[in-house]
This record gives structure tokens, C-alpha cells and sequence, in this order.
């Protein structure tokens, strides 16, 4: 039976990895503000070996890894999920935006290895925002190819205001999910965009009224999902510096 090992951390069941803060959209509406086109990553075995540790004495439902755009260090996603599948979480997701490569050779090899590790819930970012930048043609590639390996897909849009506004992004979105109607790929219930970086800064016209709040963030007195940063950093510490169970056993909100 499983232990509990901190008060604060009693509900704790989610992991999940921002694996690089590069990106290849340059969307305006990230909550994160611009990337870069490359840039530091979380280390792979740290990663792993904090998954293992953490669902040792917790249960643990679900691991993710997004960005950023994490495909750009697939071996980083691959080495999570591969720890994830090993301890038998249920949940093995990755956010991406489809757009890593423009081989066809490598997109294949890079849904193969997807597939191979164990991702059971790939959600892939479609909508007006990334398609401003990304091509359409490459991320349906990739949907083809993670189809084919029996990858499960769900697209996942980005929406202004709410899913039902009118407004012309949505509008813009609603014919990308459209292009995506041969695929067969259900559609998210995706999220409502929340005014931080990019999209205070390109869509603060839209938020005149009742802000939307922030859904990521966490009671830090009662932590159901640990974070990982790409520099290590999570709860109050880093897992570059300081065993991750050690951390969870010591922290204080």
C-alpha cells in the first residue's frame, strides 16, 4: 500500500513536464509569451527516474509533457513516457503542435517511437492562433503517420472568449478543425485563452470584460499535479540539485 508521504501533496495524481520552452509557432496567444527556435530541455533521466520515484508512493493517473513544442527533444518525451508505461499510469499525454520536422522520414520515426513508449493520448494544437505560423500540410502528416501507429489523437483548439463566440479567430479555428474532417480525429473541448504573454499583448481587446482565470494554477496547500520546469525546477526547489522525493517529503507551502 502506498504511503503518504506529505499532507500538502495527499491528492497529488498528475506529473507533467514543460520538456523545452523552444517552440517552432510563434502564436499570439501564448500564455508563455515568444520562444525561441531552440533552447534548453529537461533532462531524460532525471525525468524518468522522478516518475518512478513519484508513483512508487503515489497514485499517479496521469503523465504529460507539452511546451513549448516537445517533439523538438523527442528522446526527452520518449524517456518519461517510458518510465510512465513502466509504472502502469493510466494517462501518457502529450500537447504538441505537430510541427518538428519537414522530413516525412523523421515525422514517421518520430510516431513509431511515440507509439513504442507508450503515449495513449496525443492532443494535438489546431486552431486559428497556430495555424498563423504552422503549416497545415506537415501537422496532418504527423496525424496520418501517429493514426497509422494507433496512436490515439485528439485535437485540441485554443478558443477566444469561449468555444461559442463569434469572433473572427473562432470562426478561423472552426475551418481548421474543418480540414481535419477526413481524419476522423474528435475534437477536444480544447481552452479558453487567459490573458498572459502573447495574448495580453496582441488580444488584450478581447478581455475588456471578466478576466478569465488562470486554470493551471495550483493550490500550493493542496498540490494534485507536480510541474516540472526544463531547468529542474519544481515545488520549491530543483531535481537537478535535490532528489525529488526528499523535496516532496520536505515541502511546505
Amino acid at each position: 500500500m502506498k504511503q503518504m508521504i506529505n499532507p500538502y501533496l495527499k491528492n497529488l495524481n498528475k506529473i507533467e513536464f514543460v520538456v523545452t520552452y523552444a517552440c517552432t509557432g510563434r502564436c499570439k496567444h501564448c500564455s508563455e509569451g515568444d520562444h525561441p527556435t531552440c533552447g534548453e530541455r529537461i533532462d531524460p533521466d532525471i525525468a524518468a527516474n522522478a516518475v518512478r520515484g513519484i508513483a512508487t508512493e503515489y497514485d499517479i493517473k496521469t503523465v504529460m509533457t507539452f511546451g513549448g513544442e516537445p517533439l523538438l527533444y523527442t528522446d526527452a518525451v520518449c524517456a518519461i513516457m517510458t518510465a510512465a508505461k513502466e509504472r502502469n499510469i493510466p494517462q501518457r499525454q502529450i500537447i504538441t503542435n505537430g510541427y518538428f520536422s519537414k522530413d516525412a522520414d523523421q515525422i514517421r520515426t518520430v510516431a513509431a517511437q511515440l507509439a513504442a513508449c507508450g503515449v495513449n493520448d496525443l492532443l494535438l494544437s489546431v486552431d486559428a492562433f497556430h495555424q498563423e505560423t504552422i503549416p497545415l500540410g506537415i501537422v496532418k502528416t504527423f496525424a496520418t503517420e501517429s493514426k497509422k501507429c494507433g496512436i490515439p489523437i485528439r485535437l485540441q483548439p485554443a478558443w477566444l472568449v469561449s468555444a461559442a463566440d463569434d469572433n473572427l479567430y473562432n470562426i478561423k479555428t472552426r475551418e481548421v478543425l474543418a480540414a481535419f474532417s477526413e481524419f476522423e480525429i474528435p475534437v477536444g473541448e480544447g481552452n479558453i485563452i487567459f490573458p498572459e504573454g502573447n495574448a495580453l499583448k496582441y488580444l488584450a481587446e478581447y478581455f475588456k470584460d471578466e478576466l478569465p482565470k488562470n486554470p493551471y494554477v495550483e493550490d500550493p496547500a493542496d498540490v494534485r499535479c507536480l510541474s516540472f520546469s526544463p531547468g529542474g525546477e519544481v515545488l520549491n526547489g530543483n531535481v537537478y540539485q535535490q532528489d525529488i522525493m526528499e523535496m516532496i517529503r520536505n515541502y511546505a507551502p
